[in-house]
């Protein structure tokens, strides 16, 4: 692989243990890796202009739902809260099938990119018609981005008073075996993998508590990190005390679902004394603001979750509740709910960055991501500041206040996967034409 010097930035936020700002700097790319990063570096190789430009490590995704992008704004759903939302997409998916799955991880995955974004999770719990985990690792690798795909599920159907349908459940048996596939098939431990695989029962409403206990276990035998949601809105919070006699996050400690191998998405109602057990045992959080707002589930105590040193990242959720994959807004709205929850100086823009950068990647177990410094992956997002979004802006730096909310260009183990706002992996316009396609023939299939 040729070197890359990145050249004469006017900024580099690099998120390192100092978060130390260059001004004017350059950073060197070989072989995968920050090489070095200084003033005046040289290269025989590729160099990319970034003057007018901030340069910071790509975005991480700690959250999401790739198959929903083909479910946007779908009426009788725009308004509902999550349960009621649920009720209404659940016969929408079960028509979905391999070919649906694919083409909306693509759409999704693509969004990312152009919103700055290198590395994203996805949480995949239903498989109707034959659909797989493997069709969306198969648009990851073609769109280029680094991938942490993980096999979600739900066993307790309506008949056995569940909230999905019962087509859309699974045998408890056929799910861990099929974790165990799609581990052994596609799961890479090495430093710098592009895919990892977890294990992700949906959530404690939709599969049983045996299966969140053996999903735990079967986890930690193949050192795999454990995904769900937790304590979303009230309803969730409800149902916990209803069905198990405790809070959600007393659930999650009772079966082994709690330590730094496993991360929660929402997270909205967490209480002081969950955050405290979460922080102590470095349990870590996808934090979802534009969904929670769209489902009116509320804001997460994001503010005193930082404060106890919770490790926390940002998620995109699902774009059939976002109803966007736009990685930098949702940054952007983290820093603006916490200051509508707690005060202009809750949350500044550069902490809000760090979230969506360093604190994803710890998130997921990736701490040779998420920072630009010499030995750390070169997954790296430049952004123009030199356009009208930031015209006039005192501190360029400050992206999430004045600054454009697509990236110029993007970087994952150094290969080059978005050059002058255009994604050169894969053809856009053929994807947007087959998503558009698709879900016309879904829409259609349910008059």
């Amino acid at each position: 692989m040729p070197e890359i010097l990145i050249r004469n930035a006017d900024h580099i936020l690099t998120m390192d243990d100092s978060r130390a700002e260059l001004r004017g700097a350059d950073i060197l790319i070989r072989d995968g890796v920050i090489a070095e990063v200084g003033h005046g570096l040289s290269t025989s190789g590729e160099v990319i202009a970034a003057a007018g430009c901030v340069v910071t490590p790509g975005l991480v995704n700690t959250h999401h739902h790739l198959y929903q992008s083909m479910t946007r704004a779908v009426p009788g759903g725009q308004d509902a809260l999550l349960f009621g939302w649920l009720k209404t997409l659940y016969p929408i998916w079960a028509r979905m099938g391999p070919e649906e799955m694919f083409v909306s991880a693509q759409a999704g995955l693509i969004e990312l990119a152009l919103s700055g974004c290198t590395m994203t999770s996805d949480h995949l719990y239903l498989y109707p018609n034959g659909a797989r985990l493997d069709d969306t690792i198969a648009a990851a690798a073609e769109v280029g981005l680094r991938f942490h795909p993980t096999r979600g599920a739900m066993s307790i159907g309506e008949s056995a008073g569940g909230l999905p349908p019962d087509a859309l459940v699974e045998g408890e048996a056929a799910i861990l075996d099929d974790c165990i596939r799609v581990i052994d098939a596609h799961h890479d431990a090495s430093e710098g993998a592009m895919v990892r695989v977890g294990v992700a029962p949906c959530s404690p409403f939709s599969v049983s508590r045996e299966l969140m206990r053996d999903a735990a276990l079967l986890a930690r035998d193949k050192g795999v990190m454990l995904h769900t949601h937790l304590a979303e809105n009230e309803e969730d919070v409800a149902y916990s005390l209803e069905m198990f006699g405790c809070r959600p996050g007393q659930y999650a400690e009772g079966l082994g679902w709690t330590g730094d191998d496993v991360w929660h998405a929402h997270c909205v109602k967490l209480d002081g004394q969950e955050i405290e057990l979460f922080a102590r045992t470095g349990t870590g959080v996808a934090h979802c603001p534009c969904s929670n707002c769209r489902l009116g589930s509320g804001i997460a105590p994001l503010r005193d979750m930082r404060d106890a040193g919770l490790r926390v990242g940002l998620g995109v959720d699902g774009s059939a509740s976002n109803d966007a994959g736009n990685l930098v807004l949702e940054a952007r709205a983290a820093m603006l709910l916490q200051r509508v929850a707690r005060g202009a100086d809750a949350m500044s823009a550069r902490e809000a960055l760090e979230i969506a950068t360093r604190g994803g990647a710890e998130v997921l177990g990736r701490h040779e991501c998420g920072r630009i410094m010499p030995g750390k992956r070169a997954d790296v997002a430049i952004w123009d500041v030199s356009g009208i979004e930031s015209a006039g802006s005192w501190d360029p730096a400050a992206i999430l206040l004045a600054g454009p909310v697509g990236v110029r260009d993007l970087l994952v183990e150094g290969r080059v996967v978005v050059r002058d706002g255009r994604v050169m992996t894969v053809d856009p316009r053929a994807v947007v034409a087959r998503q558009v396609a698709l879900a016309a023939r879904l829409a259609g299939s349910g008059s």
